[in-house]
């Protein structure tokens, strides 16, 4: 029993030697987690979130007051253009196009009295001339005579009474004429008159049916038939017969935050997903990107904001979807992901490996002026640097951490580009956050391979390197 004792006694005297050597051999050092710079492609992506809509749609409202006799379309249709949508009842106008179309028959029977009239008053006058040149021919010679004393002074005065009636008669038939030829003017005149109210008579009789003005898709059909409707009221129940869209050009209409609007632009290339077509991707395009901001909350402008309260905005986007599909409805809820820049053979390392870091070399310390010494901590923020920790191997085969600073370029989903400061290969520290924010330049380091859970300080990692 005795001999027991004792062996135990040495084998736990043998494993504390182990473990203080253990413990000795690792004092000092930090266990970090690290990863690779690797060259490749490098996708910068911003997403938004929207719904599908056509990029040209309209609502087909009613256009003549009136029950809505038939409806030639029910909801989800193909239509084509001039196709016959609905029509409303249509006794009314139908009637008064019957009688204008009566009274322009009438005016141009009185037209053609009063074309007959002229030309009559055109005959009178020439008969009168005729007659006038004639009488004139007596009373010339009749003077010529009766100054000659030939002819008696009754015989000159009958003459001369004859010749100023003729004159008389033209004057009279000139003025038939003239009057004949008025009313025909006028009488024209009345026919554009009424010519111009059939006109207007049959627009409101072609407004009681309604016809498609593009080929398109009924999306809505708020209406049945038997109902009433009415004119001139936008937006009102009774207003709009159907909404007709045209789905030969599809887009996804989303918002994108303020913070990543800066970096889409016209012509760049996304996909858009559909929450209810699962697994399938829609390649599209950047056709319109929105200069005014939207309010988060309520989607209004801010230009028509009268609340002055900060929140945050988005900005609309429009992607035009390159191949239509039967299978993309109005209102689909949508994602699209656009692609807002990418590099080919590129460096880049994991975002959460980038830190801020004051150098300890005061030559690499950028020369900051203060005011006072209030200002002292806005002058140490300021003379951090951007950069990440690369591990080297000291003399003694001890692997540190080096602060290296580093430029960077675009941003992907979980990596960023290095354009300056690193080369493929070189391993760096990438984590745990909290290991990051007290890690020192040229610290002794250990690789961590337990495995890491993640906390709240690590899962804001990325928003605050």
């Amino acid at each position: 029993m005795k001999k027991i004792i004792i062996s135990v006694a040495v084998l736990l005297v043998v494993a504390g030697i182990v473990v203080l050597t253990v413990v000795r051999a690792q004092s000092g050092y930090t266990k970090v987690l690290t990863g690779k710079v690797v060259q490749g492609t490098l996708v910068s992506v911003v997403s938004g979130t929207g719904q599908i809509k056509p990029k040209t749609y309209v609502n087909v409202g009613a256009t003549a007051f009136g029950r809505i006799t038939h409806l030639y379309v029910k909801e989800g249709d193909h239509v084509k253009r001039g196709q016959t949508l609905a029509t409303v009842e249509s006794i009314q106008p139908e009637a008064n196009v019957d009688a204008q179309k009566a009274s322009i028959s009438a005016a141009q029977t009185d037209i053609a009295s009063y074309i007959a009239a002229e030309k009559t008053a055109e005959a009178n006058v020439e008969h009168a001339k005729a007659d006038l040149e004639q009488k004139k021919l007596d009373y010339d010679r009749y003077t010529a005579l009766y100054a000659e004393k030939l002819v008696s002074k009754a015989d000159f005065d009958a003459k001369k009474a004859a010749y100023d009636t003729d004159v008389a008669t033209l004057n009279q038939s000139n003025a038939a004429l003239v009057q004949a030829k008025a009313q025909t003017d006028s009488a024209r005149g009345h026919l554009g008159t009424q010519v111009a109210t059939l006109r207007f008579n049959e627009d409101a009789l072609n407004k009681t049916v309604s016809v498609a003005p593009f080929d398109g898709l009924v999306t809505n059909l708020p209406v049945r038939e038997g109902e009433t409707v009415v004119v001139g009221i936008q937006n009102a129940e009774g207003s709009t017969l159907m909404t007709l869209a045209d789905m030969s050009i599809i887009t996804a209409e989303v918002k994108v935050d303020e913070t990543d609007i800066v970096n889409v632009a016209l012509g760049q290339e996304a996909d858009v997903s559909v929450d209810a077509l699962p697994g399938k991707v829609f390649k599209g395009h950047v056709t319109e990107v929105g200069d005014q901001a939207l309010l988060r909350s309520t989607g209004v402008a801010t230009s028509q904001s009268t609340s002055g309260t900060e929140e945050a905005k988005d900005f609309k986007v429009v992607v035009t979807v390159d191949q239509a599909s039967d299978d993309l409805k109005p209102g689909l809820s949508a994602t699209a992901k656009i692609t807002t820049a990418r590099r080919a053979n590129t460096l880049s390392i994991p975002i959460q490996a980038l830190t801020m870091h004051a150098p300890d070399d005061p030559k690499e310390k950028p020369h900051v002026q203060t005011a006072s010494t209030a200002a002292a901590p806005a002058a140490a923020d300021a003379q951090k640097v951007q950069g990440v920790f690369v591990l080297r191997p000291d003399k003694n085969g001890k692997m540190r951490a080096h602060f290296v600073p580093v430029t960077t370029g675009i941003t992907g989903a979980t990596d960023i580009e290095v354009t300056s400061g690193l080369k493929e290969g070189d391993e760096i520290v990438t984590g745990t956050y909290r290991v990051l924010r007290t890690l020192k330049d040229k610290a002794l380091v250990k690789k961590d391979t337990t495995p890491v859970t993640v906390n709240k300080d690590d899962s804001d990692s990325s928003s605050s390197s």
